[in-house]
Parts: C-alpha cells; structure tokens; sequence
C-alpha cells in the first residue's frame, strides 16, 4: 500500500510568523534611523503572501506593504518614518505582519512589531550607560556584602 503525503490542515491564525527585528526604533536626530528594515522569513514548505498592518500609517511609509516570500526564503520590508516631530516621542506605534497561503484569503498567521520614536540617540546611550553603571554598583556592593568581616581584617593584617 502507498500512502500519501498529506499536508497538515492549516487552522487560521495559528501559523507562526518569522520577523526580524520585532521592535523598530527611530531617533529624530539620527536621520540614518529614519528608514529601517523588517525581514519576514518563510520556514515552510509552501509559499506565503503577506500584507503589513499599521496603527498609524500616516505617520509610515512601508514599501511593498504586499506581497508573497517563496517557501524557505525572505523578504525584507522597507518602513520610513515620515513625521519626526516631538509630539510623536515615546508613542508605540504597532506594525502587523499577516500572512496566508499563496492561494488562500483567510490569514494563518499574524505578528506584532512596535515601532516607537525617540529623540535623540545619545540620550539612549546614556541611559544604557547609567543602567549598566547601577547594575555594576549594585553587584559590586552584592559582592562587598557577601565577604565575612573576619576574613577582611585577616587579609589587611597580612599586608
């Protein structure tokens, strides 16, 4: 008897989508950071089409919104902020990747991607710095902490 490959049933919204990265951020004084990339992967064995959602498209440009990825290959989706200003710091904004099969309507899978605008790049740095800063001071004081008093005054007698 030869059996026949079936492929597994397809539930709608339950096929997991690959996209990288799944958070955008732009800097308004960086304007290289203007335009960013999303990089949808195909794992699968059939072909996908896709449509890129948006909570606030008047604030984006996404080139090729549409479109379909080969199976076991990628594309990637150029998205452009187009109104830096400062009203618009510090609001996530969300993106939407729907995908379905080449030949179907209905969507079998969808993710998430925030986009958020912030001012300036530098003031990010320093606030990683100051973060990696307090985590060093708060290990170092763990660390002086975890010592035994009667080991500390043994090694400063000794010297």
């Amino acid at each position: 008897m030869h059996q026949q490959k079936r492929q597994p049933e397809l539930v709608e919204g339950n096929l997991p989508v690959f996209v990288f990265p799944t958070e955008l951020i732009f800097y308004a004084d960086d304007q290289s950071t203007h335009k960013q990339v999303l990089t949808l992967y195909n794992p699968y064995e059939f072909a996908l089409k896709f449509k890129v959602l948006c909570t606030t498209p008047n604030k984006y440009v996404v080139v090729d919104a549409a479109g379909a990825v080969k199976p076991q290959c990628c594309v990637d989706i150029v998205v452009r902020h187009r109104d830096v200003r400062a009203c618009h710091y510090g609001v996530i904004d969300k993106f939407r990747l729907q995908v379905s099969e080449q030949s179907q309507r209905k969507a079998l899978g969808r993710k998430e991607v925030v986009a958020t605008l912030l001012p300036s790049a530098k003031e990010e740095q320093k606030e990683e710095e100051e973060k990696r800063i307090k985590e060093h001071l708060a290990e170092s004081l763990f660390l002086e902490q975890s010592f035994q008093p009667g080991l500390i005054t043994m090694a400063i007698l000794r010297t």
